[in-house]
């Protein structure tokens, strides 16, 4: 496509329902803008329903899945998971995004409310933050020891080896976002009467604390990038682009037919 002209199938692609939509949702029309988020909306539908085609796998293979969406606050970790389950079948997967441990929580082995969380044959769970909140988010704010980090640090892989071993595809997925797109986006929200009751008091400290995270983030990927559960970082600056290559990922890396 040159930079003023459409070919056939770029027309026939805005004629589409989706391409109708792009063009018409803003007062002030841009085709080529219109065209290319219905080339990205047309790649996004495509996935998806590939995503169902996995699913479908899993279920019929008694598989088990474990996806772990990790990263900075603002991230896009919850827009990309709504992608990504928006039309797979309810029944069979969760989203895991666990509260504050409990008095009692506090007492167990730091991996058994995680373990009572992971899934049955033919299930994938999502957990929207995980188990590497005590490798960044509890030393970052003091609310684990270094006693309980260094325990944590040292279990950690043999745990992950342990649920790769029982017949589990585990993903580790890191969204990573610059300090300057943090702040828009925290801006964003403040502004958005919508939105704004998503920032917490740790969201506040966040950019304070940027340097603290960038230390504990770097450790857990020096410590917990192991062979078995690598970890994968997606670049989310650009919210479309992250949830699409999140997306592919998975595709690429569950050997669903």
């Amino acid at each position: 496509m040159s930079e003023n002209k459409l070919s056939k199938e770029d027309i026939d692609l805005l004629h589409t329902k989706i391409g109708l939509h792009s063009l018409l949702k803003t007062k002030k029309t841009n085709v080529f803008k219109a065209l290319q988020e219905t080339k990205n909306l047309m790649e996004l539908k495509k996935k998806q329903e590939d995503l169902i085609k996995l699913q479908n796998w899993v279920i019929k293979n008694d598989k088990k899945v474990v996806i772990l969406f990790e990263g900075r606050d603002a991230a896009g970790k919850s827009g990309a998971l709504r992608r990504i389950t928006e039309y797979i079948n309810p029944r069979h997967f969760r989203i895991v995004a666990l509260n504050v441990p409990t008095d009692d929580e506090r007492k167990q082995w730091f991996f058994q409310r995680y373990i009572n969380e992971l899934p049955k044959p033919g299930e994938i769970v999502f957990f929207d933050r995980s188990w590497y909140n005590r490798a960044v988010i509890e030393p970052v704010n003091n609310f684990c020891s270094d006693e309980e980090y260094k325990v944590f640090m040292a279990q950690v892989n043999q745990f992950e080896k342990m649920l790769s071993q029982s017949d589990t595809y585990l993903i580790k997925f890191y969204f990573s976002i610059t300090k300057s797109e943090q702040a828009k986006r925290f801006k964003e929200i403040k502004n958005n009467p919508l939105k704004k009751w998503k920032m917490t008091k740790l969201d506040e400290k966040a950019q304070a604390l940027w340097d603290d995270y960038s230390f504990y983030k770097t450790k857990m990927f020096e410590e917990t990038n192991s062979k078995h559960a690598p970890w994968t970082i997606i670049d989310a600056n650009q919210k479309f682009k992250a949830r699409l290559n999140a997306i592919s990922y998975i595709l690429k890396n569950i050997p669903y037919q």
